[in-house]
């Protein structure tokens, strides 16, 4: 496609994932990230795709092993206690290797809490969530056409990685209505001798699985995986820099929350205050580098999110004591406004940023 089309975030990474080559999706619905899994009832079958409404959250992600298990590329999505639910799934899927991508549209918690968005998922998603060492590659846009042209990027690095990937969105992203275009999937097929495919002349059929019950064994395919993140995080750290050559603060926010934090910034500006922004756009691996660069020239950080305070510990951690961070967060589905995060700027500016 070469036009632009006016399309809800949620729709936008069901059109992306069909560029993509995804053809199996299994989900269940969930408000505020419905709309994905209605594209995708629509899209796919035009497609000759499988779509699958599972009768729960904990099938939706076993069939996405099952899927992934011989070759295909596939998606599950769901928000917040959807997710939740999946937690035992993905660990499989790390344990096991397997490429897929993964939509997290976050709303407020914890709980049912709120159909309202939120970004209190990011520990969840990021430090693993559920049981055992792994990690996901998490990847967080902030646009409804950052939506569609990470979803096509999450497909080629989990087939690249044998990893699941995370889009870690929001509701109000996933709600949002943005002119996108979808770029052409430069992909090239990636060759999985290891999917359960047939044998093909091999001796040996191959066998997918994460069990492992000899724990020098176990302990043997940690080191594999641990040597894979470490790859992961040498080489796939994504950001963006915002009027941070000159800068005197540093604003960190993602997704949703850069947007509005891009407007106080902006004022702040105007105003005479030497602010900019790092967004990271891959959560993990998180960008710590170009962080904790940053440190050896600023003042200070502030960190803005829709939690109590989650991704500001990586903040911290990267900038290791340099220079004082500090926070503002929402929480609850409740966003924040640019009148606040610009007075909390000019409150670090002014030497009484609080915590």
């Amino acid at each position: 496609m070469s036009e632009k089309i006016l399309m809800k975030g949620n729709e936008a990474i069901g059109e992306a994932s069909v560029v993509a080559g995804c053809r199996h999706y299994f989900g269940y619905p969930i408000t505020p990230q419905s709309e994905l899994i209605e594209y995708m009832a629509r899209r796919l079958p035009q497609v000759n795709g499988e779509f699958v409404q599972a009768e729960s959250e904990i099938a939706a992600i076993n069939m996405v092993y099952g899927a992934a298990s011989a070759g295909a590329r596939v998606m599950t999505s769901s928000s917040s206690p959807g997710i939740s639910l999946k937690q035992e799934g993905i660990s499989y899927i790390a344990g096991s290797q397997l490429p897929c991508v993964i939509v997290n549209i976050q709303r407020g918690g914890p709980g049912l809490g709120s159909i309202q968005p939120g970004q209190a998922d990011y520990f969840q998603a990021t430090k693993g969530g559920g049981h055992g060492d792994y990690r996901n590659i998490v990847l967080a846009p902030n646009s409804v056409q950052e939506m569609a042209d990470i979803t096509i990027d999450a497909f080629d690095l989990a087939d690249k990685w044998r990893n699941a990937v995370m889009i870690l969105g929001d509701g109000a992203l996933g709600q949002m209505m943005e002119p996108v275009e979808f770029k052409e999937s430069t992909r090239i097929p990636v060759e999985k001798p290891w999917a359960t495919t047939g044998r093909h002349g091999r001796i040996k059929p191959n066998i997918v699985n994460s069990l492992n019950l000899q724990p020098d064994l176990m302990e043997k395919h940690n080191h594999v995986l641990q040597d894979k993140y470490a790859r992961i995080e040498a080489a796939e750290a994504r950001w963006e820099n915002l009027q941070t050559v000159d800068a005197e603060i540093i604003v960190v926010a993602y997704g949703i929350t850069s947007r509005i934090a891009t407007t106080a910034i902006n004022k702040a500006r105007a105003n005479g205050i030497k602010v900019g922004m790092l967004r990271p756009i891959s959560l993990w691996p998180f960008p710590s580098k170009p962080l904790s660069d940053l440190a050896q020239q600023v003042k200070a950080f502030v960190v803005f999110e829709m939690s109590a305070g989650q991704m500001v510990e990586d903040v911290r951690l990267a900038v290791n004591g340099k220079r004082p961070v500090f926070f503002h967060g929402r929480t609850g589905g409740m966003l924040p406004t640019p009148k606040e995060l610009y007075e909390k700027i000019v409150a670090v500016s002014n030497g009484e940023g609080g915590k």
